[in-house]
């Protein structure tokens, strides 16, 4: 079984549908403990970064969070699931998050850019990577953030999307994937990657 954790913040519904729909067995849970006993973790999230905080910390989720990461249970975030990962946030002021790595969330800044970044996008594929096994270079994936990952290790940026300029969109590192848009909307390419993070997770 694969946990979505339940923090008071996300499209949960939709993301428990969508790997439904690919045949892929999920439970959502506010508990550490089943995050404990599953086979894997997804982390989703829409909101404030310090919300998402204060929620998995109000749970006492964020060690199971850790836990999970440190024993290579396969985790995959999207969008706040993959800022929190990251040592800080600029968001309302400076709030810290998991720190597995190293880096900023900061917000977009002008550019006659729309805020939020509200639609579909172009992926760019950066790695070979399982997570966007059969998923073609350049494929659309819906978006909507205001603020963007900036690693301190380039080599665990899996994907980049243009949006005034080239951001992180998605990473990767061992047993970790996130992503910046949401795969639960984003169709059959959604489908897909959710497919795809299920062989991950059980090899099939």
């Amino acid at each position: 079984m694969i946990a979505i954790i339940d923090y008071g913040m996300g499209n949960l519904r939709s993301v428990e549908k969508g790997f439904r729909k690919v045949g892929v067995d999920v439970r959502v849970t506010d508990r550490p403990d089943v995050v404990d006993k599953a086979d894997a973790v997804v982390l989703p999230g829409v909101g404030a970064f310090k919300d998402c905080m204060q929620g998995l910390k109000r749970l006492e989720m964020v060690d199971a969070v850790v836990r999970a990461l440190k024993n290579g249970k396969p985790y995959l975030g999207i969008c706040l699931g993959l800022q929190v990962l990251f040592s800080e946030s600029e968001e309302f002021g400076k709030c810290r998050g998991l720190d597995i790595f190293r880096g900023r969330v900061i917000r977009f800044k002008g550019h006659g850019l729309k805020i939020p970044h509200m639609g579909w996008n172009e992926v760019n594929l950066k790695q070979d990577n399982p997570l966007f096994s059969g998923i073609r270079d350049r494929s659309y994936f819906y978006f909507v953030h205001s603020y963007y990952v900036v690693p301190e290790d380039g080599s665990i940026v899996a994907a980049t999307t243009d949006y005034g300029a080239e951001f992180t969109s998605a990473v990767c590192r061992d047993n970790i994937f996130a992503v910046q848009f949401h795969p639960e909307k984003s169709q059959k390419a959604g489908l897909k990657l959710l497919e795809n993070f299920g062989k991950i997770v059980y090899g099939r």
